[in-house]
């Protein structure tokens, strides 16, 4: 080898999938609310979840985990507050209300591997599915445990109360069929 040689090995090469793939799965909660204050306490969170082959299972765990965390963050304490000329009033973290660990669950998590017949590896991804659903799921379980629809996310507390203040002083009749 010359002296201004180096040792090593190079290749690349690239692949262009013909079409799209999807990862799925199922987000479920239980929650807990204050009667008196309206505090919103997650109590169990689990996550089934199919990525495809799992390249590497550690890091499709913490995907999974992180996605939770931050939908949590999305759907409890995260909120972009305007002025009335349309000013970012919270734009720094002092101001910007995100959860701390003490607010994320225990996220328990299963995970199926149906490999993608749409590349060579079978995978699917898995970036994107711990976040989205969370807002939707917790917006559901407290439905449940409020008896009546949550129609905007994130939901504070003080928002809480206020629905349950406005729904009692006016409770819409259930629809014959439904419960």
């Amino acid at each position: 080898m010359a002296d201004d040689e180096e040792p090593g090995l190079e290749g690349q090469d690239f692949y262009s999938p013909t079409q799209a793939t999807f990862a799925n799965g199922m987000h479920a909660a239980v929650v807990e609310t204050d009667p008196v204050t309206a505090e919103i306490r997650i109590l169990r969170y689990c996550v089934v979840h199919d990525c495809g082959t799992m390249v590497n299972p550690m890091i499709v765990e913490g995907q999974v985990h992180g996605g939770v965390a931050q939908g949590v963050g999305g759907a409890l304490y995260e909120r972009m507050v305007y002025d009335e000329a349309g000013q970012l009033l919270n734009a720094s973290f002092m101001d910007f209300l995100m959860p701390y660990a003490s607010e994320v669950p225990h996220i328990e998590t299963d995970h199926l591997e149906t490999p993608s017949p749409l590349n060579p590896l079978g995978i699917k991804g898995a970036g994107e599915a711990g976040c989205i659903p969370v807002s939707a799921v917790i917006a559901s379980a407290l439905e449940d445990a409020e008896g009546f629809p949550i129609r905007s996310m994130p939901i504070s507390p003080a928002e809480l109360w206020e629905l349950r203040r406005t729904h009692a002083a006016d409770p819409v009749p259930a629809q014959e069929g439904t419960s």
